[in-house]
């Protein structure tokens, strides 16, 4: 009897929190420099273990053309988060940050619709070492170091641009062990101004349960949960528990970005076992994507794992050409599922979509009027096959001395001064061959359309200059032919 009564007081409990939610809960997982190959449904790989986020892709869609704005963490982000491509507001690159007060994120839109918003994870939208414009102008007596960095900007001036003053009521932002929080492990909230903890254990488990966190708390009402793992970024770390999951012999680099991704994954499954034990994983929307393509070193050097001049994280690309910094596919295309219940379940969808769509998708679930401001389309009439035209006209980017544009099939990138390619995506996507001097008309119109949209940037323009040799190097050993 009392199993039968706690079973239907369980049942009575879900429906409750069912009902309770209104609105679709929104969760959007950011992994980090997590390479277009490392999701074992896009075929590109074998060694790859994503059980979790595979069963997320056959529930819902998992999107073969999905793109960032930029290919580099902290524009990317910007771009995320705000729904506008981050060059409006003059951040290109990491320098130019942090992300300026005057920009409305998704918390702070959803926070208005009621919704309880949270932070997991890393932020890099604040001001660092390096965003010497920011410095310059904030501490006039800033002194760089000769590596042209200043490492000692106070907390009064960072909690303006940290995660609680850009529309998250909650959160647990950090890197590895090292946190700024506003509720704990245990369940407690806390200082609302949040503190800063020391968390003991292995960093994407800790984000996993920082994230549970949240939901259980909050499982009762609508909530936007950003949940933004650092990995598998360098500094290259995991458990025993995920290293031996990938024995015998390959690249030790290789070995663990495999085992961060597949801590990653378990933290998924983790996630939709609760969202499913509290009744409310039908109405709770997830979008997974990572924030660019992974950092290669050109020739993916497997230096120690405490190496600092380590490069490669590990992660792959394939069969996507290029890599983190470049507007090449492998820059720009990454790993990009949403599933929802409402959306049809085990779908490949190859039109191009952008991590712009995902602010103003979440604004219609959450019932808020429409925004003109926000670059980014509702997906959902896309993918649910209501619309069967291509979400986006035209898709842009611009880094570095780098631009690019993207139509339904083609492809430019202007490289400054090492010229320009066109590739035909519909038949090239690896872009191996350029049609630059075969199809000068169509190069010529996306030019003039790149053009146009740089008339609006900070500061405006294609940038023509000579590459970085950065550049030079990636372009010379990827587009040699």
């Amino acid at each position: 009897m009392r199993v039968i009564t706690l079973s239907l007081l369980f049942i009575f409990t879900s429906l409750l929190t069912s009902f309770c939610q209104t609105k679709p809960n929104i969760i959007v997982i950011y992994t980090d420099d997590m390479g277009y190959a490392d999701l074992n449904g896009q075929g590109s790989v074998k060694d790859v273990q994503t059980p979790n986020l595979d069963l997320l892709a056959k529930n819902g869609i998992r999107c073969t053309a999905g793109y960032v704005t930029a290919p580099q963490c902290s524009p990317s982000r910007a771009g995320l988060l705000t729904g506008r491509y981050q060059q409006l507001f003059g951040f290109d690159e990491i320098p130019d940050g942090p992300l300026p007060k005057s920009e409305i994120t998704i918390a702070n839109r959803l926070s208005k619709a009621g919704y309880i918003t949270g932070q997991v994870g890393k932020w890099h939208l604040e001001p660092n070492a390096i965003t010497k414009k920011w410095i310059t102008e904030s501490i006039p007596n800033a002194v760089f170091n000769n590596a042209g960095r200043y490492e000692n900007i106070p907390d009064s001036l960072l909690v303006p641009y940290m995660p609680g003053a850009r529309g998250f009521q909650q959160y647990f932002t950090g890197y590895i062990n090292d946190y700024k929080a506003n509720f704990d492990l245990n369940g407690n909230l806390l200082n609302p101004a949040g503190v800063n903890m020391k968390q003991p254990g292995y960093r994407l488990d800790i984000q996993t349960d920082a994230a549970l966190q949240f939901i259980k708390r909050n499982r009762q009402q609508s909530f936007f949960l950003y949940l933004a793992y650092y990995g598998p970024h360098v500094p290259l770390q995991a458990s025993q528990k995920y290293l031996d999951r990938f024995p015998g012999p390959m690249p030790e680099r290789r070995r663990y970005a495999l085992a961060m991704i597949s801590a990653i994954d378990d933290g998924v499954g983790r996630i939709t076992a609760m969202l499913r034990e509290y009744g409310i994983d039908d109405n709770t929307m997830i979008v997974f994507a990572s924030d660019n393509g992974a950092p290669l070193g050109i020739n993916k050097e497997d230096l120690p794992i405490t190496d600092q001049r380590g490069i490669w994280d590990g992660s792959l690309n394939d069969p996507m050409q290029g890599e983190k910094g470049m507007l090449s596919e492998g820059g720009i295309r990454v790993p990009f599922i949403i599933r929802w219940s409402k959306l049809p379940k085990g779908v490949v969808y190859d039109k191009p979509v952008s991590t712009l769509d995902i602010a103003k998708t979440a604004i219609h679930l959450a019932g808020l009027p429409d925004d003109k401001n926000l670059d980014g389309v509702n997906l959902i009439p896309y993918l649910s096959g209501q619309n069967k035209h291509a979400p986006h006209e035209f898709l842009f980017w611009r880094f570095w001395n780098q631009a690019a544009i993207r139509d339904n099939q083609w492809k430019l990138i202007n490289a400054g001064n090492q010229g320009s390619y066109l590739f035909d995506l519909s038949k090239d996507p690896e872009e191996k061959s350029n049609l630059i001097s075969k199809e000068p008309s169509i190069a010529v119109k996306l030019k003039n359309k790149l053009q146009e949209w740089t008339k609006e940037l900070v500061p405006p323009g294609i940038p023509y200059n000579k590459l970085r040799k950065q550049e030079v190097d990636w372009y010379d050993y990827y587009f040699k032919n």
